[in-house]
């Protein structure tokens, strides 16, 4: 009998734990301010890796659909409201404005570059990875100080993404149609709002790391 009652006890103890969605959104939305909005999710139907009715979604499971991005909120009860009623949605950040931008790269392009910051003793802010790509988050820019960074480059190949005002990002513990959505350098725990480098200090690295990975073009599906 005491083993019966002490398996009942961790049942209910796994059953309380939940996702962990719903917290991590509140801290993104309620501590750092970062507007967030969750996401289309992976697909309910063999061979679907999303949710959305595009069968060949490029960005699977990792997009917003309903609500749109401009949605996106720090309000402490829409935020409880959406993953109360879709616990397991990824938590996608409208990037730009007060909120963070991000760049992004394929991952093994995207680890190259992070040893080479590191190398150059680069301080970072969170990193961001997905099985096919890897996330700098940055300090928000606008698209003119993009272009001028950009315009001094020989090249900038397209497998190089930028996600700036009205874009998005899917965040961590999200799980997309392409697998698990982690923090390959994580904000300090108990932190304020996460520090973040400036664009122009990390897009050198990121722009010479992307040359040679596959572009767009030769597997749609590194989009995200």
């Amino acid at each position: 009998m005491r083993e019966i009652l002490g398996r009942r006890r961790r049942l209910r103890f796994r059953r309380r734990r939940g996702p962990a969605q719903l917290d991590a959104a509140l801290v993104c939305a309620v501590e750092w301010e970062w507007p967030v909005l969750p996401g289309v999710g992976r697909g309910d139907r063999p061979g679907r890796r999303c949710a959305c009715p595009d069968p060949d979604c490029v960005v699977p499971g990792a997009h917003p659909f309903d609500p749109v991005v401009l949605a996106a909120t720090t309000d402490e009860r829409l935020v409880r409201w959406w993953w109360t009623n879709r616990p397991y949605a990824p938590i996608i950040l409208a990037t730009g404005g007060r909120a963070p931008c991000a760049l992004s790269l394929p991952a093994a392009a995207g680890a190259a570059a992070l040893s080479e910051l590191d190398r150059m003793g680069m301080r970072l802010g969170p990193v961001v990875a997905t099985p096919t790509r890897w996330s700098l988050l940055v300090a928000p820019y606008t698209l003119e100080r993009l272009g001028e960074l950009l315009y001094l480059k020989d090249c900038v190949p397209s497998s190089l993404r930028f996600h700036g005002e009205g874009g998005h990002l899917v965040l961590p513990p999200s799980e997309t149609g392409m697998g698990q959505v982690w923090w390959e350098r994580a904000p300090l725990p108990g932190s304020a709002t996460p520090w973040l480098p400036d664009v122009e200090a990390v897009v050198d690295a990121l722009v010479e790391a992307s040359v040679g990975a596959p572009e767009a073009g030769e597997d749609s599906k590194l989009a995200y």
